[in-house]
């Protein structure tokens, strides 16, 4: 059974940064492309940032490049976002998401992930 348990939400001021962590468990971080998402009140969920197997990349949303950065830890089968300069538009609750590797497909698509993990609360606010 493929579990994905986020954790590292918190509130932090203007500013600030968090390091959110994603730890997997029933399956290898290897075989999966994984793509944080967030989603804040009203709003839709949106693609924040993604590796991408099969062609080696980390996508961005425009509104957080140059600010998070994410990155997987194979030993430790769990992913990372690192977020900084952190505004009260990055407030949300953040999802990890993954799939099975392979084919091509659009990242930034909640629909094209198959397992979820339960979400942590980021709140930005002095």
């Amino acid at each position: 059974q493929v579990q994905l348990v986020e954790s590292g939400g918190g509130l932090v001021q203007p500013g600030g940064s968090l390091r959110l962590s994603c730890a997997f468990s029933g399956v290898i971080l290897n075989y999966l492309d994984i793509a944080w998402f967030r989603q804040a009140p009203g709003k839709e969920r949106e693609g924040v940032s993604g590796i991408v197997v099969s062609d080696g990349v980390t996508p961005h949303a425009n509104s957080v490049k140059g600010r998070f950065g994410i990155s997987g830890d194979n030993a430790a089968n769990t992913v990372y976002l690192r977020m900084n300069s952190l505004n009260p538009e990055d407030t949300a609750v953040y999802y990890c998401a993954a799939k099975i590797t392979g084919g091509s497909y659009t990242w930034d698509d909640p629909r094209e992930y198959e397992y979820w993990g339960q979400g942590t609360q980021v709140t930005v606010s002095s």
